[in-house]
């Protein structure tokens, strides 16, 4: 049986990310790693703050922090929230951490052995007030395409066009705002990506059949339209450090690798930060996850603007080493999650943000609204409309109020315990066939990583409960037939019990309240055979049971007039 190996895109560290960024990495790896564990399967889940770049570095300086003090702080506030959303990193790990310094530079040393880095000279610009040569972000101004005045020196926020430093109009300096600047020369490293082209392109070939076309289509892209050499150093006071042992002189004018060339590094270097982080008598061993790996399959999890590092930039690198670290297999790209058709933004805070969102509910509410309507095929769009109607009926009332409906209603007439009845007739075995049918599709579309057909077969599994309880309706049963009640509610038990167990990477909070309901003796299974489905009969009469408080409470029109209050009803409110 292959290991699974999962990684989840990096957040950045410069502030708490909105529904978008969970939604498009994070959520969905958690739930697919939560999966492949239920089935026995050896995971590792894998991710780490993303640390590097200008915008750590200017965050940091509004912050009145160092880069260091900035980061640590924020990679605590972003795993308290990830925490509370119940994500299930085996290791939540920092791209600045000592681990991926040395492996970074361990990569490039081993590129230019093998002739993929050269040293060129670049015209930049250089602010004479501060002292320094000024990367990307650093510099700001007017964007020669639109016109807009708060332009960044790798991108326009307004249009979207990526620019150049030396692109923009009227520029200044992002550090003390002075317009006295200058281009001037200096040396760079730059990774040789025309000359791994071909292998790119042919390792593209034997890997990505099974790809989401999302994920093939922007690889291929980038591929037409060719390969280019890219600098992979920046003039940054924070980073991992060019070494001194191959590039002298750069290392001595402080260059640091971009953070684009390491980010994608600190998987590895998180994997290794697990493994160093092993309790006295445990051995991690955390090179056999990505070196001569073969027994490992490796799926990565992001939104699609980080498709082409992770389907071109990287592997060019891996293949640039000459070494056999492992390359992804399966690439889970996503589209974007709106809000009310426009862009969440964390820099202008528009839209709903993580923090906040546990704020108001639990992660629960969240975790089934996002996954059930994740952006994979196109776009998505967040309103507070869709998010309450979604609650409130799949899981307030399909879920919820099966399950309060079942057991208040068992120990209102039979007691604390599950009753017993006759044996189980046509219309449970007609019930177990069904549910056995629609648990095999949940597991199909969950093997598949297509998570909005996972959550419509999980929905549909909620459902077929509610269309057995109203079929039998133990509540008329009763007053004649009470063996045949008590048949219902034992059989409608087990189900409670099977979507415990089944709901779990979905809603894992909520699963362990509904599998805590039920006494039951070394309740450990992980999963659901078909079997079991059929046979229904997991929950024996007599297991004491208790009824839980209310799984999810509706979202009232105050509720939702609130919320439209606090965050707008659309991005311009």
């Amino acid at each position: 049986m292959a290991r699974h190996l999962v990684t989840s895109a990096l957040p950045y560290i410069n502030g708490i990310k909105h529904l978008g960024n969970m939604v498009g990495s994070m959520l969905p790896a958690d739930v697919y790693s939560r999966y492949l564990r239920q089935r026995g399967h050896d995971v590792l889940y894998i991710c780490a703050t993303d640390e590097h770049g200008t915008p750590a570095e200017l965050a940091a300086k509004e912050a009145g922090l160092s880069v260091a003090e900035f980061c640590a702080q924020a990679h605590d506030a972003q795993k308290a929230v990830y925490d509370g959303f119940e994500l299930a990193f085996d290791y939540f790990g920092r791209s600045s951490s000592q681990q991926t310094r040395e492996i970074t530079q361990h990569f490039a040393r081993k590129l230019n052995e093998n002739g993929f880095i050269e040293e060129r000279a670049i015209r930049q610009v250089y602010s004479p007030v501060d002292g320094r040569f000024l990367p990307d972000r650093y510099v700001e101004g007017t964007c020669p395409h639109c016109g807009y005045d708060k332009a960044r020196g790798d991108q326009c926020e307004h249009c979207t066009r990526v620019l150049d430093p030396t692109d923009l109009l009227h520029p200044r300096s992002a550090i003390s705002g002075s317009t006295e600047l200058e281009v001037r020369e200096t040396k760079h490293l730059f990774l040789l990506q025309s000359k791994l082209q071909t292998e790119v392109e042919a390792w593209i070939d034997a890997v990505s059949e099974q790809w989401p076309h999302l994920s093939t289509s922007i690889a291929r892209k980038w591929l037409t339209e060719g390969l280019h050499d890219r600098a992979i150093t920046r003039d940054l006071d924070w980073g991992v450090p060019v070494p001194a042992d191959t590039w002298p002189e750069l290392a001595a004018e402080g260059k640091v690798f971009y953070v684009w060339f390491d980010a994608p590094i600190a998987y590895i270097g998180a994997t290794k930060e697990w493994a160093d982080a092993a309790r006295d008598g445990e051995t991690r061993d955390w090179k056999s996850w990505w070196y001569e790996a073969d027994d490992v399959r490796y799926t990565e999890f992001m939104a699609k603007d980080n498709v082409p590092f992770h389907t071109v930039m990287f592997p060019a690198t891996e293949l640039g080493v000459r070494e056999p670290w492992k390359m992804v297999d399966f690439v889970k790209g996503f589209n974007w999650l709106t809000y009310y058709g426009g862009k969440f933004s964390t820099s202008q805070k528009r839209g709903v943000f993580t923090d906040a969102a546990l704020e108001i509910l639990p992660a629960d509410y969240w975790r089934y609204f996002l996954i059930a309507n994740a952006p994979e095929s196109d776009d998505s769009s967040f309103t507070w409309e869709h998010f309450t109607a979604t609650v409130n009926k799949d899981l307030a009332d399909t879920l919820g109020n099966f399950v309060n409906r079942v057991l208040s209603f068992s120990r209102k007439r039979f007691g604390d315990e599950v009753p017993a009845g006759r044996a189980a007739g046509e219309a449970e075995a007609k019930l177990g066939e069904q549910i056995a049918h629609l648990l095999a599709e949940y597991e199909e579309h969950m093997e598949a990583l297509q998570f909005r057909k996972a959550a419509a077969a999980l929905r549909a599994l909620w459902s077929a409960g509610n269309s057995y309880l109203e079929e039998k309706a133990p509540w008329l049963e009763i007053k004649t037939d009470a063996d045949g009640a008590a048949l219902t509610l034992r059989t409608a038990m087990n189900l409670i019990h099977l979507y415990a167990v089944v709901s779990e990477p979905f809603i894992p909070a909520t699963a362990a309240t509904m599998r805590g309901a039920f006494a039951l003796e070394n309740d450990t299974a992980p999963w659901v055979t078909a079997e079991q489905a059929k046979a229904l009969d997991a929950v024996t009469a007599g297991t004491a049971f208790t009824v839980p408080p209310v799984l999810f409470a509706k979202i009232t029109e105050e509720d939702l007039e609130s919320y439209r209050e606090r965050f707008g009803g659309a991005p311009d409110a």
